[in-house]
């Protein structure tokens, strides 16, 4: 993995929890610009999800194991549409809430896939 693309990834996600968590603290629930910082996060990390399979695709491996990387970055992958969902179906401050801890959660899943694939490795 590509550590610039890792950083680029956890700054966006905790860019979307800080503002979410903003909107939450204001009583707020989710609205239309929320989910399109949500599909800005989301695209980067569908980017990620590229360049990785490209370098696994080159014979590139995980210093940890392929079945706990693939794991961890199909959890990346799912979270911030996981918390989208949900705050759909929670239209009062706690949506804002979820999608704020989503994004503290892609941020933890980049830091552990960095782990997984070895730092300095890509």
């Amino acid at each position: 993995m590509l550590d610039w693309l890792i950083l680029t990834v956890t700054v966006l996600a905790l860019l979307l929890a800080a503002w979410c968590g903003w909107a939450a603290y204001r009583d707020s629930p989710t609205k239309d610009w929320h989910f399109a910082g949500m599909a800005v996060v989301e695209l980067a990390v569908l980017v990620q999800l590229v360049v990785a399979l490209a370098q696994l695709g080159h014979g590139d491996r995980p210093a940890q194991g392929m079945a706990v990387f693939l794991a961890y970055l199909l959890g990346a992958v799912c979270a911030v549409p996981a918390a989208a969902m949900m705050s759909l179906a929670e239209r009062t401050r706690w949506g804002s809430t979820i999608v704020a801890a989503g994004g503290v959660i892609l941020a933890v899943l980049e830091l552990r896939l960095n782990e997984i694939w070895g730092a300095g490795h890509g």
